[in-house]
């Protein structure tokens, strides 16, 4: 069975001719035509995700490890307004979504009608491309052209856009097939999907690169690449060459800075003008590390290269060229003109940083039940070549500080560094990849999105760890809201805890409250079930900031 209306037939043609597979639909009525279309076609798979929020961040999920556009489709009103958070995140994410929303018809609009807002354009700001589909049978064409252009602009560009389909009544008449009519004309006015070459002048930046003594390449955010991590480890031997990178960039090597504030943190103006290079290279997406956006943003470099297929980032306000390609052909390319040149940047600076692990590794040694101490046991726990989820404040910064498993893959939802759609997203991702996946995430991220629990679809390999300090410890970490009699309103004090929560949604459910117990526990945690699992570790929050402080004292 197919919808009878014109319009829903057209939008479920051009997601087929597109090779839309996978559709995440909000239960609605406004909405029946799209989903008595999507469910009943044999191309497409589709899920129920009822909190329109939790959907758009499961369905983000799904398109983070496919690397594909996913469709979410909802009712009319505020049920849309809901998707605003992670679009936001898959806007600043690059990550391809298509928000689809039935609408009432234009005279319904203002007129005290229910579930009827101005829905039109309502994402402007965060979104790649707004088609505002007609009512007229008439148009037919313009409306397949705007179709053809959302879509490929989301494949292209790799972002959100949004399609409004408004319906009238009645909205559940059925037929046997989509009419050709429409077939043809989503194929008549398809755009085809081209990648446009860019002349990049190697010589020009090989000239620069070879009379720098002084050179950092700083990476962001990065999906896991064989590639990269190839052509970066040729680049980590040269010796004016030092290579930072994050928790989130998914790239290892001996000779790469993996943990910047441990490194940088303790420095002092001399130190920092002998780090400050001569040429920044930089890839990838958001940077966590607040301390490496401070001292680039002060002691600027000669030259700052952003290397990208489709973003400018000009994060430290010093940015002289970006150049519009892939960072893996980028890199192969330069290869061939760079020179070796006499220099001691990156031995100089790996020599502190080897110092700075030893006072990590000591200090943690003797350190107190803490968060700190905790995600010390935590992420030597993690098996092999798991799926590494994380939420953002307090789990990002922690795991920031620790040298990880090279195996792993590590996610963040760093485009908005929002917390409120970080579960979500870790179950469409763990359903997406098939992998064992493993969530850590602080409290109050946990509780704000648990309705992300309310879902049919959770791997049994799933695990969830919460790390509970009562509240959000972020805020007595940062300087500030100590100091304004006012801590209770930017943390969020709690006695909660997951256990009913797990029991409601069929999860397995584990509580402890010392490293001991923690060890124990972990043993058999990520072990084959018939459930997913939740452990909550409780940590004391009265004490989690002066150990952290210490620590960075310590080294």
């Amino acid at each position: 069975m197919y919808p009878k209306k014109q319009l829903a037939q057209l939008v479920i043609s051009a997601c087929q001719f597109y090779n839309i597979g996978t559709v995440v639909i909000s239960p609605g009525s406004r909405n029946a035509p799209l989903t008595i279309g999507f469910t009943n076609h044999p191309d497409v798979e589709t899920y129920s995700i009822v909190d329109e929020r939790c959907a758009a961040f499961f369905a983000m999920g799904i398109a983070q490890q496919k690397r594909k556009p996913v469709a979410i489709v909802c009712t009319s009103g505020s049920a849309l307004l809901n998707y605003y958070p992670a679009i936001a995140e898959a806007f600043y994410s690059k990550i391809p979504l298509l928000v689809i929303s039935a609408d009432r018809p234009k005279h319904l609009i203002d007129v005290g009608d229910g579930q009827a807002i101005r829905q039109e354009n309502v994402f402007a700001n965060h979104i790649l491309y707004s088609a505002n589909l007609l009512e007229d049978t008439n148009e037919l064409g313009r409306n397949a052209e705007m179709l053809s252009e959302a879509i490929s602009t989301a494949i292209q560009k790799k972002g959100p856009i949004h399609v409004n389909v408004p319906f009238e009544e009645p909205l559940y008449e059925v037929v046997d097939e989509i009419g050709e009519v429409i077939k043809d004309e989503v194929l008549k006015v398809s755009k085809e999907l081209t990648s446009t070459a860019r002349n990049i002048n190697y010589e020009y930046f090989a000239d620069i690169w070879n009379s720098a003594e002084r050179k950092l390449i700083l990476i962001g955010v990065n999906y896991p690449s064989d590639e990269l991590q190839s052509i970066l480890s040729k680049y980590a031997n040269d010796e004016s060459v030092l290579i930072m990178t994050e928790t989130t960039s998914n790239l290892y090597g001996s000779n790469f800075v993996n943990n910047i504030d441990v490194l940088i943190t303790p420095l002092n103006e001399k130190s920092f003008e002998a780090l400050k290079p001569d040429v920044l290279i930089t890839l990838g997406g958001m940077v966590v590390s607040k301390r490496i956006k401070q001292f680039l943003r002060k002691y600027q470099p000669k030259h700052h290269w952003h290397i990208d297929k489709l973003e400018k980032l000009d994060t430290y306000f010093c940015l002289s060229e970006f150049v519009q390609e892939v960072p893996e052909m980028f890199f192969l390319e330069l290869i061939n003109y760079k020179k070796k040149i006499s220099s001691s940047y990156k031995e100089h600076w790996l020599e502190i940083e080897n110092k700075r692990i030893d006072s990590h590794e000591n200090f943690v040694k003797t350190i107190s039940y803490s968060d700190l101490e905790v995600f010390n046991v935590l992420l030597k726990s993690l098996p092999n070549n798991c799926q590494l989820q994380l939420s953002n404040s307090s789990v990002i910064r922690y795991t920031q500080l620790f040298k990880l498993n090279p195996t792993l893959r590590v996610f963040c939802n760093r485009g908005t560094s929002g917390i409120d759609g970080s579960t979500s997203t870790a179950i469409g991702a763990a359903l997406a990849s098939k992998e064992q996946t493993v969530f850590i995430s602080g409290d109050i991220s946990f509780y704000y999105d648990s309705n992300a629990l309310w879902n049919s679809y959770v791997p049994s390999n799933f695990r969830i760890i919460i790390v509970n300090n009562s509240g959000g410890g972020i805020f007595k970490i940062i300087p500030g809201p100590q100091t304004t009699n006012a801590l209770n309103y930017f943390e969020t004090p709690h006695s909660l805890n997951a256990e009913y929560l797990a029991k409601t949604y069929g999860f397995e459910y584990e509580s402890v409250t010392n490293i001991k117990e923690l060890e124990n526990k972990l043993s058999g945690f990520y072990s084959d079930s018939q459930k997913p699992k939740i452990l909550e570790i409780f940590t004391p929050s009265s004490v989690n900031d002066s150990i952290l402080k210490k620590y960075f004292k310590n080294l």
